[in-house]
């Protein structure tokens, strides 16, 4: 539709109507001198050489384009240009919960695949339709063991997220009278959990919670902890905030996971100012009653065609009421709908691809930075695409900041999580880092 869709007719009979013959005998009254001038505009560019024109702009904006190893949680990945123009299928219009969810038949297909992706993922056998975030899927999944064990303890490795834990600790806060029974267990010089510790701590646990990798980036050993767990009657949970990771690493529902949460963002959208994420979910099957959110399912409708229904629903607004098993009232479809468009076009050798080339690259640096003087890898353990860089001579932040305003920003400072991390920063690297990207970050840390 036009700006002005009046046909010239109606133009006719609205001017016959106030008594003038045109449009510009409207603007007699203003003098010539007054009038607005032809405006001095370049030729007109082509698509391609507009976004270029654009982006040189936005260059203004800043005093050049940063180069980024952030990672800490949410990762910068690379997310084809086609998933933002799926989105705007009239399919998916919106990103809210469908109420009288059968009418919402391709809102409900999208979950149902997302949900089918999330279960090969982690390597379980039911997901539900996605919760707010990482953090707290991961509070959830607390809650939810301590409703199938019937048990209040929760042990949690330092390993896992600060965020995270702060998340479980509010949650576990709330429902206990301000004294959570939350343990944290420390880890090992190697970067992974403590085993003895965790065994010890695991007694009358509900659940055990480890990130996988974890928040060093460092990759624990699941099967250990599952062992673990199951000696001490409790539940397993993995968080894994990175999902590229599992493109290479062994499922954790193969080793022994019971509940599996993670953050979608790094397969759906760009890291945007910390948000927004996706939660992903996931149980054994003998778990779903218990499961918090919603389940999409697969049917035949009356005439025997294929459908998708609300199977599942477990929250306070259907019914459930004070029964609930969570008190989410939606989910982040939006986010969930691009994480599935997204590894349905990676398909499993392109998810294959991306996570042999974040390791490749990673190693590339880790091996250059171990060689810059004044700079140590502190944890022996296997890493994916993160991993710890310390100092040897002072904090890192000062190290972080001259960086930054290099236009290099080399990771995240560990200092602002744990007083005992102030001599470490973070590295993340994506298939999106060039080995000149690479070579650049190693050989500002050489100079400094």
């Amino acid at each position: 539709m036009r700006y002005l869709p009046h046909t010239p007719e109606e133009i006719r009979a609205m001017l016959a109507r106030i008594g003038v013959e045109s449009v510009d005998e409207l603007f007699a009254p203003i003098p010539k001198a007054a009038r607005a001038k032809p405006l001095a505009l370049e030729p007109a560019l082509d698509e391609p050489g507009l976004m270029a024109h654009l982006d040189q702009l936005a260059e203004h904006n800043r005093a050049s384009r940063m180069l980024s190893f952030l990672g800490a949680g949410m990762y910068d990945h690379h997310v084809p240009p086609a998933v933002d123009q799926l989105l705007m299928r009239s399919e998916f219009y919106t990103a809210y919960t469908p109420y009288q969810a059968e009418v919402s038949q391709g809102t409900l297909q999208a979950i149902y695949e997302f949900q089918t992706m999330v279960c090969e993922l982690f390597g379980m056998e039911v997901a539900n339709a996605s919760m707010y975030d990482a953090a707290s899927a991961t509070a959830e999944a607390v809650l939810m063991a301590r409703r199938v064990t019937k048990r209040d303890k929760a042990v949690l490795s330092a390993g896992l997220h600060p965020h995270y834990l702060e998340t479980v600790r509010t949650y576990l806060s709330a429902s206990d009278d301000l004294a959570p029974r939350m343990e944290v267990v420390e880890l090992t010089d190697r970067g992974t959990t403590d085993r003895k510790a965790l065994a010890a701590a695991a007694e009358g646990a509900a659940a055990i919670v480890l990130q996988y990798p974890n928040f060093l980036g460092t990759v624990e050993d699941l099967r250990a902890a599952a062992r673990i767990a199951q000696e001490a009657g409790a539940l397993l949970i993995t968080a894994t905030a990175e999902p590229y990771g599992l493109s290479l690493l062994e499922s954790p529902g193969a080793c022994g996971a019971d509940i599996c949460v993670g953050e979608g963002q790094p397969l759906a959208v760009p890291p945007q100012f910390g948000g927004p994420g996706v939660g992903l979910f996931a149980c054994r099957q003998k778990f779903v009653r218990q499961m918090p959110g919603r389940l999409v399912g697969e049917t035949v409708d009356a005439a025997g065609e294929r459908g998708f229904v609300l199977t599942l629903s477990t929250r306070e607004q259907h019914i459930r009421r004070e029964r609930a098993t969570s008190n989410i009232c939606t989910n982040h479809g939006l986010i969930a709908l691009s994480f599935a468009i997204r590894t349905a076009m990676l398909g499993r050798r392109g998810f294959l691809a991306a996570g042999e080339a974040c390791l490749s690259k990673a190693t590339y640096l880790k091996q250059a930075i171990a060689a810059c003087p004044g700079f140590e890898l502190p944890y022996a353990a296997p890493t994916f695409n993160e991993f710890v860089v310390r100092r040897k001579d002072g904090a890192a932040a000062p190290l972080l900041a001259a960086l930054a305003a290099q236009g290099i920003l080399a990771g995240v400072d560990l200092g602002a999580f744990r007083p005992q991390w102030e001599r470490d920063f973070l590295v993340a690297v994506t298939e999106r880092h060039s080995k000149a990207d690479l070579d650049r970050l190693a050989a500002a840390l050489a100079e400094a």
